[in-house]
């Protein structure tokens, strides 16, 4: 696949118009893989924008609180870890972020709380995405890598999906970021891009277009 390929899928989608601005949507099905023995865990960081903006909740100690405070949509202090002991509040707060990032001598509290609602949800804090952060870390860099940064995870489909742009961006910069996650993915499947069955390409409302 090369970006020639992935241009021409998009321009397909160039006259889905709506009164709202649409996201770019990227949908990768998979063949010969079991992803419950093999499953699939990929973070890209993106050559440009995902086109929407990434909600950001950092758990922190005392040491990061105020970056945190600055750079990040909601903080939470390890003395407020206690409220989401119960199950429901949890998933709730699960819900409401696209990444976790959390001071890494905080991690074994995290784990103990928030694993079991968390974990199943692809939400704990992830190394892979620098979201596991020294108490002298730059949160202000974290929260650059993670508004180009995506997750491709599955353990019980064979297909992924993750938003790969918006309308407001160039047709160009939308296939980069198409190229790079195809490739990325590939990378990580055991067989690698003899896994990848099809690649699709959709706005939020339109119909898929295979690349």
């Amino acid at each position: 696949m090369d970006k020639a390929q992935i241009l021409k899928a998009l321009e397909q989608l160039k006259d889905d118009k709506k009164k709202f601005v649409q996201s770019y949507d990227l949908i990768i099905t998979l063949k010969d893989i079991n992803t419950k023995t093999a499953p699939v865990d990929a973070v890209v960081v993106l050559p440009h924008s995902r086109g929407k903006v990434t909600k950001i909740c950092a758990v922190v100690g005392q040491e990061l609180a105020e970056q945190a405070g600055q750079h990040c949509d909601r903080v939470i202090r390890e003395t407020e870890l206690t409220k989401y002991r119960d199950n429901k509040a949890a998933k709730k707060l699960a819900g409401e972020y696209d990444f976790f990032v959390a001071q890494v001598t905080l991690m074994p509290q995290i784990a103990q709380v928030l694993g079991r609602s968390f974990g199943p949800r692809g939400k704990m804090p992830n190394p892979k995405a620098g979201c596991v952060v020294s108490p002298t870390g730059s949160m202000a860099a974290v929260k650059e890598r993670l508004q180009k940064t995506v997750h491709m995870k599955s353990r019980d489909s064979l297909a992924l999906q993750c938003i790969i742009g918006s309308e407001q961006m160039k047709i160009e910069e939308v296939a980069d970021n198409v190229l790079a996650v195809v490739t990325q993915v590939s990378k990580v499947l055991p067989a690698e891009d003899q896994n990848v069955k099809a690649v699709y390409v959709k706005k939020t409302m339109s119909k898929p277009i295979k690349v």
